[in-house]
């Protein structure tokens, strides 16, 4: 078995970032479920989303100045992004419940709150486990079901939004975006595994 070359830089950048991931899903999670602080929790989240992108841009200028990488360079790159790219849909999703001052707790936003938790922890340990190619495919397969189980949540959701009589159009056209950008950020969840997984298996 060919085995990673030993880089410890690139791969503890990976940790920080999927920590943020973590941290980031943590806080939106308590926003749907606190909605009277929505300026603290989305405070808090863009400051971790600034964090990312400081990592990201520190895994950048670390490509620039090695001569031998762990990984393919694309792959480095690729993950970080993608990383990257989850942080940057919960911040956004929490900058919109912000903005159409969501302040009454759905259990739909809440569901799917709650599972990007799950996959942000499925990610963490995806990218502690990226030398480990079975632990990182039963990790993709977890997240194949956390994503699939946010599909069926976000389908009643919206088929809900639009079944209730008498509903406010406005209110019906905000939620409807908030549950856009929370499935979206679960759908990235299952790309970032996928990545890995492809990392995982090409390094094996």
């Amino acid at each position: 078995m060919r085995l990673i070359p030993k880089d410890e830089g690139f791969f503890d950048l990976f940790h920080q970032l999927s920590g943020r991931v973590t941290k980031s899903a943590a806080v939106l999670d308590q926003m749907f479920n606190e909605p009277t602080r929505l300026d603290f929790f989305a405070t808090q989240i863009k400051l971790v989303e600034r964090e990312a992108d400081e990592i990201v841009h520190e895994v950048m200028n670390r490509l620039d100045k090695s001569f031998v990488t762990p990984l393919d360079r694309e792959d480095i790159h690729l993950l970080a992004s993608s990383l990257d790219t989850v942080v940057d849909l919960m911040d956004g999703t929490a900058r919109r419940a912000l903005m159409f001052n969501i302040t009454d707790r759905r259990d739909a936003a809440k569901a799917l709150s709650a599972l990007l938790v799950r996959g942000a922890d499925v990610i963490a340990e995806g990218v502690k486990q990226i030398r480990n190619p079975t632990q990182v495919i039963d990790a993709a397969r977890t997240i194949k079901v956390i994503e699939e189980e946010g599909d069926g949540i976000y389908s009643d959701a919206v088929g809900a939004l639009f079944r209730q009589p008498g509903a406010d159009p406005l209110e019906v056209l905000k939620w409807k975006e908030i549950y856009d950008n929370l499935e979206h950020a679960i759908d990235e969840c299952e790309d970032v595994m996928n990545v890995l997984e492809s990392i995982a298996l090409k390094n094996s």
